[in-house]
């Protein structure tokens, strides 16, 4: 019988204490501040076991049956192939490629299996909540193709599908991107089929963010409208760091092509089995009720932070992450984050459509529910924090550091991972309130 053979704690501290302190750090990082950045999320051990494992020593070139490499018969194959069923069975699709390193990666593959350079794109506009991947001058995709960006309406700053059909009929992209990084409502996929239609487009989704709520039924799906959906697995999803995209029937040996060998190697199959653990983490009936606890915190915080006076673009959110405009409030984006971040309180500075700031600077915050929701925090909680967030940013230095202890309470009524032994030897199942158990 084997003996599994996993991460050593103890030997990494001898070997390399600097790596190992950096680790402790990051850890207490993580356990003693509120983390509300939107695209970010607590793995569960069961993920983290299958990441960090042996399957990090083996090259596997080529899809499950298909391979370059010998030696991938006995567990590869069955792991890889585990990933690609559980990912076409949660979503529904005909056809799923869990290789793709990063989002990036993922859309890399999306272009490179659709258009040629030079040819149109319509995608969202990145000060309006697009993603950098969606047409930015210095990212290939704004290097490499021709980018039309639609936006959203100044007055209520949601989306304008007149102006989309309008920007399409005009341009005849070859490709229109449904899909977005800071955007905080749900998309029209139907209406998008609609335009890609009528324009002979392919239509593909980026849905990195809201994957995860999709999985847990709480969101509306885009695979049944898109040729294409890209998403990456550790936001809403919670798994480990990476991506899969989804396709139909006429789309799936192309995207096989773009990933492997279009624009990759080896894949990453310790990853890859990581990507199924959590992939069956979202198959578990109280992953419903995660998501639903990630809706109904997004929106109690941001509700609670319009009651003392922040504006939130679009009026409110339909996901787990909202913008607040804090100018108002005297501030910039930047010093907003600097002051919660002393407040130990981890949001990012972001544009807000029609901004005045560059991007540095900013006039916005962007907030996540994810990793409170998977602390257990609730609809109370978020009240709180809403006030724990205003008395950062508005307070002195003292007024921040009271601030601080009393997120130093809250997370530890909410622990983002149990404190194990001593010897971290002790198994545990955290983060406890929210994680599926077996």
């Amino acid at each position: 019988m084997s003996t599994f053979w996993g991460p050593d704690f103890d030997q990494l501290r001898e070997l390399d204490p600097e790596v190992a302190a950096g680790l402790l750090t990051e850890l207490d990082r993580q356990r003693s501040k509120l983390q509300l950045i939107a695209s970010e999320n607590f793995a569960s051990p069961a993920v983290m076991a299958a990441q960090a494992s042996v399957l990090t020593n083996k090259y596997a070139e080529g899809y499950p049956g298909k391979r370059y490499y010998g030696g991938c018969v006995e567990a590869i194959d069955p792991i890889e192939q585990l990933a690609i069923d559980r990912a076409k069975q949660l979503f529904g699709a005909d056809h799923a490629n869990v290789q793709p390193h990063s989002g990036a990666s993922a859309n890399i593959a999306a272009y490179f299996a659709t258009v040629a350079p030079g040819e149109k794109v319509l995608a969202m506009s990145l000060p309006h909540g697009g993603h950098l991947t969606h047409g930015m001058a210095i990212n290939f995709s704004g290097k490499w193709f021709d980018i039309v960006s639609y936006g959203v309406r100044e007055d209520d700053n949601t989306i304008d599908m007149d102006e989309v059909r309008r920007l399409a009929v005009e341009h005849r992209p070859k490709l229109i991107i449904a899909g977005w990084s800071a955007y905080p409502r749900q998309l029209d996929f139907e209406g998008f089929r609609s335009i890609a239609d009528e324009v002979g487009a392919v239509l593909m989704c980026d849905a990195a963010h809201f994957i995860g709520l999709v999985a847990a039924g709480v969101h509306p799906s885009p695979v049944p409208y898109c040729d294409i959906v890209t998403f990456t697995t550790h936001k809403t999803l919670r798994g480990p760091r990476g991506a899969i995209i989804l396709t139909n029937e006429d789309w799936a040996k192309p995207i096989d092509k773009a990933v492997f060998p279009g624009t990759q190697g080896g894949p990453l199959e310790h990853v890859i089995a990581a990507k199924a653990v959590a992939l069956k983490e979202a198959m578990d009936p109280g992953f419903k009720e995660y998501g639903q606890r990630i809706l109904d915190d997004a929106r109690s915080l941001a509700d609670a932070l319009v009651e003392r006076g922040y504006r939130i673009t679009s009026g409110g959110t339909d996901t787990h992450l909202f913008l607040a405009d804090v100018t108002p409030r005297g501030l910039t984006g930047a010093e907003a984050e600097a002051r919660c971040d002393a407040a130990g309180i981890v949001l990012n500075k972001n544009a807000i459509p029609f901004d005045t700031n560059p991007p540095a600077v900013a006039s916005g915050i962007r907030a996540g529910a994810s990793c409170v929701a998977t602390q257990g925090m609730g609809p109370d909680e978020m009240v709180t924090i809403a006030g724990l967030i205003d008395r950062a940013l508005t307070g002195t230095e003292d007024d921040r550091a009271a601030v601080r202890a009393d997120v130093t309470d809250l997370v530890t009524a909410f622990p983002a991972y149990p404190v194990a032994s001593r010897a971290g030897r002790e198994a545990t199942a955290g983060p406890v309130p929210a994680m599926p158990q077996d």
